[in-house]
């Protein structure tokens, strides 16, 4: 049995808050294999979880002998590090980076560099090994004056998101129109809600049609709740006639809470006009709880939005979008989204296309049959398909098979590269 030290935000609501969580249930399906510690961290300034339930009640005992375990310097074997990897560090004999947040066209020297002091990553999505491994900078190293690539050398390993329980708390929400948009996002540059927002207005303006929108800015306080209240006014002033709604929806919910948007009677499909997602976790739940998917076919959204189907006298089975996709175009980050050591100024994402978001969402609500019977399908493939069962076992396994190879001889190599893109 080896001891892990599980490092990362497992009280938090943020979705990396959920990844730990997750981790932690696939480490606790398998008793005979792990000894579990937790280190707690904060996540920016998002909130933590309400609920007294079993896992939370797991999780403060958990920490409190993980606290007695280090003040008495007792080994630990493994650390699984569930964060951003600029925060990556070589703690135990065996250390693993466990990361989702590669929602651009490459990573920086940075994520490469730590990456270096792991012995494994694991991430959520096949496009964000892509990106980690496609990644590379061109240097100099200084001692030899020769060219040298920095590249990523880790092993890497995807393991997706598991479908959660179906169990709802309703909200009591009331909708006038029998007709509703489901958007889960936060208001900031990467997730475009703005525009999500603008163009549902510019597009139903004189229809009975609604658009649920769950978002926050930077926490569930009511100060930031106030402020998403003022965006949205801000937003909607130029159609004071309009037909259709926006609602906003704000707060600490529960999962089960959060289910209860997805289905509602009224709630006909969810849109995210996103530039780009790790894996995306709202889209995800809203699939598997059957709601017509609008959504660019581009980031990690992808491993699930594509299912394997057969059509006419076809005998193999081949990938196909069981959603309403979007058209984009794939150009730089904005000024206002760069992030120093995490998204890069020469990264890219993607941008749907007003054009196409407008007559996607149009045509969603103008044919919407023809879309359920998509859902269905992408909810039968999910289901099948990314069990807690399947999911935690392969994580579970992931986090076993590591090959302990010392990177010491290549960390100064790179060191030496990386200085140079600073």
């Amino acid at each position: 049995m080896k001891t892990i030290l599980v490092i990362g935000p497992v009280t938090r609501r943020a979705g990396y808050g959920e990844q730990a969580r997750f981790a932690l249930r696939s480490l606790r399906a398998h008793p005979k294999r792990f000894n579990i510690l937790i280190q707690d961290i904060p996540w920016g300034q998002s909130g933590q979880v309400s609920e007294d339930n079993e896992e939370q009640r797991y999780i403060r005992e958990t920490i409190a002998k993980t606290n007695q375990h280090l003040n008495q310097n007792l080994p630990v074997d493994i650390t699984l590090q569930v964060t951003i990897p600029n925060e990556f560090k070589k703690l135990a004999p065996v250390n693993i980076g466990y990361t989702a947040g590669i929602e651009t066209t490459r990573v920086s020297p940075q994520w490469i560099h730590q990456a270096a002091l792991m012995d494994k990553i694991i991430l959520v999505s096949n496009h964000s090994k892509d990106v980690y491994e496609k990644t590379a900078y061109e240097g100099t190293n200084t001692q030899t004056g020769e060219k040298s690539i920095l590249r990523t050398q880790v092993p890497m390993e995807v393991v997706n998101y598991p479908v959660r329980s179906l169990e709802v708390d309703d909200l009591g929400l009331e909708l006038k129109h029998d007709f509703n948009f489901l958007t889960i996002a936060q208001l900031g540059p990467r997730k475009n809600l703005t525009n999500t927002i603008k163009w549902f207005l510019e597009e139903f303006h004189d229809d009975e049609v609604g658009l649920v929108v769950k978002t926050n800015m930077m926490n569930c306080s009511t100060a930031d709740g106030q402020y998403c209240m003022q965006s949205m006014k801000e937003l909607t002033k130029d159609f004071p006639n309009k037909k259709c709604s926006v609602y906003l929806v704000h707060g600490d919910l529960s999962l089960e809470q959060m289910n209860s948007l997805y289905t509602h009677q009224k709630m006909k499909s969810f849109v995210t006009l996103t530039h780009g997602e790790g894996f995306g976790i709202p889209i995800f739940e809203a699939a598997y709880h059957g709601l017509p998917v609008i959504a660019p076919g581009w980031s990690g959204q992808n491993d699930f939005l594509y299912a394997p189907v057969k059509s006419g006298k076809q005998k193999k089975a081949k990938l196909r979008p069981l959603f309403a996709k979007v058209d984009y175009i794939i150009e730089r980050v904005p000024q206002e989204a760069v992030w120093e050591g995490v998204i890069q100024q020469d990264a890219g994402w993607c941008y749907p296309t007003e054009k196409s978001s407008k007559e996607t969402m149009r045509d969603v609500y103008s044919n919407h049959s023809k879309y359920v019977g998509l859902s269905r399908k992408l909810k039968k493939h999910i289901v099948e398909n990314f069990t807690e069962e399947q999911m935690t076992a392969q994580f579970a396994d992931a986090v076993c098979e590591v090959d302990e190879e010392s990177q010491d001889s290549w960390l100064s190599e790179i060191s030496d590269i990386v200085k140079q893109y600073e």
